[in-house]
């Protein structure tokens, strides 16, 4: 039940527990027995098999946190880093912190992993941390460095893809009151979407992107490029008195370089939300990943050769993102060793040494992992189930993010 999610006062719905006992033959305990006398068996059974999993190998470690009811939230994810394949991956911990700060995560970094080597932290089998870019994330990185001597500490690539798009979307601001607005006009509006459909009904409706959720204002830029015609159409039968979205729409319409921009942007930007998504793909080597970051760097650098002011702070964006991410070159450095492309270990943190190299063949580079978990924690504490102790909504989580593939 904690698996799946279901939770345990569901125990208390007469037919369910029919259900339950008829193909069990077993009497089903009540709800309270199984909270106090079993969650925390189960808990402690699952960092048990965590510990034995990683017992004796290389890990990589990555932490991020969000923010829920006043709340900040740390999780912490590791992951097994081996020769011939790609490793296991874990929920290790889970944290209410009073304050997000270097501080905070190096502490949270140290105790987590006490709680997987209570009988003394094996330093040096640490060899990647992975987190995003904020600034008090660099920080900690830094203080960690300083005890684990081995680490390389990279900031989330498709989290930079993500800014390059945010600098897209600075850039090109009638692109973005266009995504903005028609996604005001169709929103809850069912005799708007039913005059879309009546005139094209093959085409999708018009997306509605998250501007936290990687990639998808670039989706909503190539879905305008290629429906512009009958988005506008759809447009101008509507009654601009109906809503103040659709008079801005219709302003927006007219204006004479918002088809070659958006022509622009899914001729040199279009990759970006692919590039993410693959980035997001679990157990990637790490030549792979490192040539997607190559084959964006060239793409957002070629759209610059025609002097286009955009194109130019976008193509700078790109570079600032990734001078500051000092741990992917050294990935990058490690990649060729292992390709055979590079003789020198220079640059690479003194303390690792040829025998550590091979472990880095499938290590991420992105903490897409650490979001997959935070959307299970959310799934779990559902607007009904606020009362939600912590220390119990921890353990829930941890049991359920690592009793599934």
């Amino acid at each position: 039940m904690l698996s799946a999610n279901i939770p345990l006062y569901k125990l208390e719905n007469k037919h369910f527990r029919e259900l339950l006992e008829l193909y069990t033959k077993k009497e089903i305990p009540k709800e309270a027995t199984l909270r106090k006398g079993y969650v925390d068996d189960l808990f402690v059974e699952t960092i048990e098999k965590i510990k034995k999993c990683v017992d004796g190998k290389k890990i990589w470690v990555s932490i991020d946190e969000t923010t829920d009811a006043g709340r900040f939230i740390a999780n912490v994810i590791i992951g097994t880093l081996t020769i011939d394949e790609p490793g296991s991956i874990f929920l290790l911990n889970s944290e209410k912190l009073e304050k997000s700060n270097h501080s905070t995560i190096f502490k949270l970094f140290d105790q987590s992993l006490n709680l997987l080597w209570p009988q003394g932290v094996k330093y040096n089998e640490v060899l990647l941390f992975v987190t995003d870019a904020a600034p008090y994330m660099i920080k900690a990185g830094k203080a960690i460095q300083n005890l684990y001597t081995k680490i390389i500490h990279v900031t989330c690539l498709a989290h930079g893809l993500h800014r390059v798009a945010e600098e897209i979307r600075n850039q090109y601001k009638n692109v973005d009151q266009l995504v903005s607005n028609v996604k005001k006009t169709f929103l809850k509006a069912p005799s708007r979407i039913q005059t879309l459909k009546s005139v094209a009904s093959d085409i999708p409706l018009p997306p509605q992107p998250i501007l936290t959720r990687w990639g998808t204002w670039i989706d909503a830029a190539l879905y305008y490029c290629k429906h512009f015609e009958i988005i506008k159409q759809v447009i101008d039968m509507l009654d601009e008195n109906d809503a103040e979205s659709i008079k801005k729409c219709k302003q927006i319409l007219k204006s004479n370089n918002l088809e070659a921009n958006l022509a622009f942007i899914m001729s040199n930007y279009g990759f970006i939300s692919s590039s993410i998504t693959r980035l997001e793909t679990k157990g990637m080597s790490l030549t792979e990943s490192i040539k997607i970051i190559k084959t964006a760097k060239e793409s957002i650098h070629s759209a610059n050769v025609g002097g286009c002011a955009q194109a130019k702070a976008i193509d700078e964006k790109f570079q600032k993102v990734m001078e500051k991410n000092v741990g992917f070159v050294q990935l990058q450095k490690i990649s060729d060793i292992i390709n055979g492309q590079n003789e020198s270990m220079d640059g690479l943190p003194t303390d690792i040494s040829s025998g550590d190299i091979p472990f880095f063949k499938f290590a991420p580079i992105s903490s897409v992992d650490v979001e997959r978990s935070f959307s299970k924690y959310k799934n779990i504490l559902a607007n009904n189930r606020r009362s939600f102790e912590f220390s119990n909504l921890k353990k829930y989580l941890i049991v359920q993010c690592n009793t599934q593939d």
